[in-house]
Parts: C-alpha cells; structure tokens; sequence
C-alpha cells in the first residue's frame, strides 16, 4: 500500500513538475517580442497620465508591442513597478522583450518635443504657434492663461482675465511631451520667467522708480520698439525720460497692440484709436506688457542708459537716430522719413 501511494506521489510530482515547467517555458515566451522575422519597427505609444497597469498592458498589446497583456502585468507585478510606470510618450520597438519595455516605460526618457517662442511675441501669437504645432489647444490655453492659479510673487496683484499673463511667458525654446497640459505648459514658462526676476533686477527696478510690474510693461515696450541689443539702453532711456518728465510716451508699438494687429507704418487715424495702450493718446505707462520680453530688454528696462535722449527714429538698416531736442528729431525724421516706425 504504501509503494503505490509512494509511486502515485511521484507521478503527481512529476506532473506537476511539468506542468510548472510548461508555465514557465510559456510565460518566458510570453516576454519575448511579438515579432519573429527579426525586422524591429519603431512605434511612438502614447501613456496618458492615471492610466493602470492594465490599461498600459492594454495599450501595448494592441500596437503589436507584446505578446500576453497578463503576462506584462504578471512580470510588472514581479518586478514591484507597478507604481513606477510612467505617463507620456515612448518610442519602443517591435524587437524589444516585456523586461525591455518595463525598464523603459519605469526608468527612461519619454519621447520629448520641442518648441521656440520668439522674442516679442504676444500672448495670442504663443497661443496661436502651440496650437499650430498641435502642442496645445488654443482657447485652452488662453482660458487658462486667464484662470489658472500659479504660485509667483511677481503675479501678486495682477487680477485675472484676459491679457494677465501677457508679458510674463518667457521666450526661449522649451521641450515638453506632449501628454503635457496647457497649465502645464505654461507654468513651465513662468518658472523660466522667474530666473529672470533677480535680487539684482529688483534693486535696479527701484532706482529708476519702476514696480516689477511696470519693468516688465516698460521691457515689452522696448523688446517691439528696438531690433539691436545694444541700443535697448537707449531706448529704455528715452522712455524713462519721458515719463519723468511727464510726457507721453508715443510709442508706436503699443498703438499696434491697441489695434490688435502689426502695420509696417501707422497712419494718422491709427494714433486716434481710443485705448489706455494708445500711447499717444494717454499718459504714462499702458496698463500691462504688450508683448514677451526677453533677456536684454528686461535687463534694458531697469538698467538705462546714462543719456539725455528724449526722440528716436529708426533707419532703414533697423538701427535707431536718438536725439536730444525736438528741432533735432524733425530733422532726423526728414532723412529717415521713409524708415519711421517709432517715435
């Protein structure tokens, strides 16, 4: 009696054994590519941001990436990295093994895009160039450059609505994925806007009388007036000069922003239009930026030139005639006549 429940013993385990090894022959199968020719293809897999350890198994399983979804979420499982899998975009190959692309969705890089705004750019023409590169959705991003909250000294006291970040979204070039939100995207430029708000800035932003605020409103002034880094001092001159001495600024470039649209050469009619960003038409500085400064013209705005310049006009090379006296400047807009494009 005993020999048979031995022998049945070890018919059990033999079984058992086998059908282990059968497991494991299959599931070590189940992690090798789906493609056998030997031909690896790249594919671009989009993980959005909360999706499960299933829903990526899921994911990949229907781009042809795996072979088992229960075996990724096993192995996944194994390897303790359920939590650890991320979101975005994710270059893989047909070629890779389950290992591979675990190692790849916990631990590598996602697929990363790049984008450039370029210096005096406006709001609505970042939002515009996002939308165009299919970065983000443009009434999205306005509605959120209105809305958001976001955690900036510089921001303090700025309400919200339309216009309120215009300004403060730093030109530079800038990668993202593209799982990224508009918020998102536009917290990122502000944090590389905020470099800029140094000790250093604000000490000088106090000597020529100016808020952080006002800086930034008299370096978007600068950045759509001059084309040459080195005469933004001297334009930031003739505009602090003018405001100390009480007189308008009649910068051409706020009138623009009034109307809403770039013009080689403003009409008379245009210096009419009725807008406190109409220069010509109200004192002081307009209520907020009308475009994103850059580096040398936030630094111009706070840090003027030593000149007595009160007029400017621009040649026909893009270079600036600064003057002292308004007999001067007639002249100067007499032989420049046909290049004038500020004041």
């Amino acid at each position: 009696m005993k020999r048979k429940i031995f022998t049945i013993l070890i018919i059990l385990g033999l079984i058992l054994s086998a059908g282990l090894l059968f497991v494991y022959n299959w599931f070590n199968e189940m992690l090798q590519p789906p493609a056998d020719s030997g031909i690896s293809s790249e594919k671009i897999v989009l993980v959005p941001k909360g999706t499960s350890t299933a829903g990526i198994a899921n994911i990949l399983k229907e781009q042809g990436l795996i072979r088992s979804s229960g075996a990724f979420r096993v192995y996944t499982y194994y390897r303790g990295l359920e939590s650890s899998l991320q979101a975005g975009e994710f270059s893989l190959k047909t070629g890779m093994t389950v290992p591979d692309i675990v190692n790849l969705l916990a631990y590598g890089e996602t697929v990363s895009l790049t984008f450039t705004i370029p210096e005096g750019y406006n709001l609505t023409q970042i939002a515009d160039r996002l939308a165009e590169m299919k970065l983000a959705d443009r009434n999205r991003f306005l509605k959120a450059a209105e809305t958001a909250d976001f955690d900036y000294d510089f921001l303090k006291g700025i309400p919200k609505g339309p216009g309120r970040l215009e300004g403060y979204l730093f030109p530079d070039t800038y990668r993202i994925t593209k799982d990224k939100t508009e918020k998102e995207i536009i917290a990122m430029m502000l944090k590389r806007f905020s470099r800029e708000i140094t000790p250093e800035f604000k000490a000088n932003a106090a000597k020529v009388g100016l808020t952080i605020h006002e800086a930034v409103i008299m370096a978007s002034i600068i950045e759509r007036e001059a084309q040459k880094d080195e005469e933004r001092p001297k334009v930031s001159a003739v505009f602090l000069n003018r405001l100390n001495k009480g007189w308008k600024l009649e910068s051409c470039a706020t009138v623009q922003y009034a109307l809403g649209k770039q013009k080689a050469r403003l009409l008379n009619k245009d210096l009419e239009v009725d807008s406190p960003y109409n220069t010509y038409k109200y004192y002081g500085l307009p209520p907020g930026p009308i475009a994103s400064p850059g580096s040398a013209s936030l630094k111009a705005a706070v840090s003027p030139a030593d000149v007595g310049f009160m007029f400017f006009v621009v040649s026909e090379d893009g270079r600036h005639v600064f003057s002292r006296t308004l007999n001067e400047h007639n002249r100067n807009k007499a032989l420049y006549l046909n290049s004038i494009k500020t004041p």
